[in-house]
């Protein structure tokens, strides 16, 4: 290990870290240089070596940052401090002849004083009694401002430094007073137990920093490992579905080539008993030419034709042996897998849209991004206002686009939002018709319906009734279904899909998704409400023919 300086310099540029990032492996650079130096190649840490994701989020370290401040506003007060030194020197106001440089101030006598007279001082029993101090030019701060007197005591009712006289008949009459060492002393041991808390706590956001390190590892791993296992799995199904596809094929070849061959064996069977005819009717047409009638007595007897021949019927070809039932057998079997995959396909999510949110529609107490995807609570109360109900009805903002018909399905963040109240609403929210507050809980009009979340509680809402919902895991993420041609509205745990409340929605006005982020109540309801979003969703309309199910 090295100076403190130098762990704080960046490996690349040599000087104080400049919007210094983590990277992955734990080596810090700024900002620019680490962007400088992969501008052209690979992601890599230019320390270890090792290759980095070529997509990998990039963010300023401001811990690291405030130490390098720190120590910049370190060394400039310690050069200012040497400098003003020099050009302010106070001289002792009790050397007359050659005045030497002060290094002591009696606030008792108001003088400045040397390395001598300071040392008199301690030695006069008169003067012993003064007080002495480091040397300084404003004696007026160190002393009652009304009484020009010395502060000699702590007032620890108004904790200020006061003087005997403020005590005694000033402003601070009649109340409790401690002489200023005793203060002193009682004031640091607080201040000690403080600074040893302020290590804690330093110490435990470390910690929870290297916790959030290791968890967004783990979460770029995690997500890397699921997508291999998912791509694995889509190829075994690709697998399945290409081995069924050959095997249908190859039947309906196999069923092909059996059928040619039937039909040409009965082909060759039906020729041949033609040319049995054909010869048969040749030589009958010869014994009819004959005119001696001896001869064709002989003739017909020695081919035994006295008698019509005992030939078979010549049998029609049943059509239905030619139907294509096998190969119709296997279009079903390939309409039954369709189906059969259709019941789960498309997925909910391939519905999944990015409602922006609508500024004018906004409580103005409320800050929307300004990519319409976010909303919180944005004004800071009053540190002496009493406390308001988080769940205040008007505070909400609606979506730039409403529906009316068709499927439509999006997700909000919640993450650790201790209050929130999300849902849809057939027009915009104000304190006259938006959701009626009572003591009970939350209500909302006969046109809007939303899910609500107070103190770890999941209320279901609409007009004047209330649910409470029964939910196993915390929801991190609302998933809102609008099924319009059924008349329907689901609210899930978008993380594990489970339906948490379904509503009949019977209404024939265009629908607005509604967000409320509640009000910040001392700063634990902070955090926005934020739409999540796909960047590339796939459209499914061409592999539905049914419609809406």
């Amino acid at each position: 290990m090295g100076t403190v300086e130098e762990t704080l310099k960046c490996p690349a540029c040599q000087d104080f870290f400049t919007d210094p990032v983590k990277l992955p492996c734990r080596h810090d650079f700024c900002l620019t240089c680490i962007q400088a130096v992969c501008e052209d190649g690979p992601f890599f840490c230019p320390e270890c070596q090792i290759l980095l994701p070529s997509n990998i989020t990039l963010e300023i370290d401001a811990s690291l940052q405030s130490k390098v401040n720190e120590l910049i506003i370190k060394s400039s007060t310690s050069a200012l401090q040497t400098e003003t030194k020099s050009s302010s020197v106070i001289l002792c106001d009790h050397c007359i002849e050659m005045p030497s440089e002060a290094i002591r101030t009696c606030l008792t006598c108001d003088a400045s004083l040397c390395q001598a007279h300071a040392l008199l001082h301690q030695q006069r029993s008169a003067l012993r009694e003064h007080t002495v101090v480091e040397v300084t030019q404003d004696l007026l701060s160190l002393k009652c401002k009304e009484h020009r007197d010395e502060l000699k005591f702590f007032c620890l009712e108004e904790r200020v430094p006061v003087c005997c006289l403020c005590v005694l008949v000033g402003a601070h009459k009649n109340h409790k007073a401690a002489r200023l060492h005793e203060a002193c002393t009682d004031l640091k041991s607080v201040l000690e137990r403080t600074v040893k808390q302020l290590l804690q706590m330093r110490c435990e956001a470390e910690n929870a920093i290297k916790d959030l390190e290791f968890m967004y590892t783990q979460t770029v791993m995690s997500a890397a490992d699921f997508r291999e296992r998912i791509s694995d799995k889509y190829n075994r199904i690709r697998v399945v579905l290409d081995g069924d596809e050959r095997l249908m094929t190859q039947i309906i070849d196999a069923e092909e080539e059996c059928m040619s061959e039937w039909l040409e064996a009965q082909r060759g069977i039906v020729e041949a008993r033609i040319k049995e005819i054909d010869k048969l009717r040749v030589s009958s047409k010869l014994l009819l030419q004959e005119t001696h009638d001896l001869s064709f007595i002989q003739q017909i007897t020695a081919q035994n034709l006295c008698d019509p021949p005992s030939l078979a019927p010549i049998q029609q070809i049943d059509r239905e042996l030619c139907e294509p039932d096998k190969m119709r057998t296997v279009e079903k079997l390939v309409d039954d897998l369709s189906v059969a995959l259709s019941q789960h396909l498309p997925r909910m999510w391939s519905y999944l849209g990015c409602p922006a949110l609508d500024l004018k529609t906004a409580h103005p107490k409320l800050e929307v991004s300004q990519d319409g995807r976010q909303v919180c609570w944005g004004v800071q109360p009053d540190s002496g206002a009493p406390i308001t109900q988080p769940y205040d009805s008007q505070y909400s903002v609606l979506a730039q686009k409403s529906f009316t018909t068709g499927r439509h399905y999006w997700e909000v963040i919640v993450q650790e939002k201790p209050y929130w109240l999300i849902g849809v609403t057939t027009g915009p929210v104000t304190g006259d018709v938006g959701l009626s507050l009572r003591p009970s809980g939350v209500g909302v009009n006969k046109t809007s319906w939303c899910i609500y979340h107070g103190d770890g509680q999941y209320m279901a809402c609409h007009d004047t009734q209330e649910k409470q919902l029964q939910v196993g895991k915390k929801v991190r993420k609302l998933g809102i279904l609008a099924n319009l041609p059924k008349g329907e509205l689901s609210f899930y745990n978008a993380d594990t899909m489970s339906l948490l409340h379904s509503f009949c929605v019977e209404c024939k006005e265009p629908i607005f998704p509604m967000f409320n982020p509640c009000i910040d109540v001392n700063g634990l309801n902070g955090q926005p409400l934020t739409m999540f979003w796909i960047k590339d969703p796939w459209d499914w309309s061409v592999s539905t023919d049914g419609g809406d199910e």
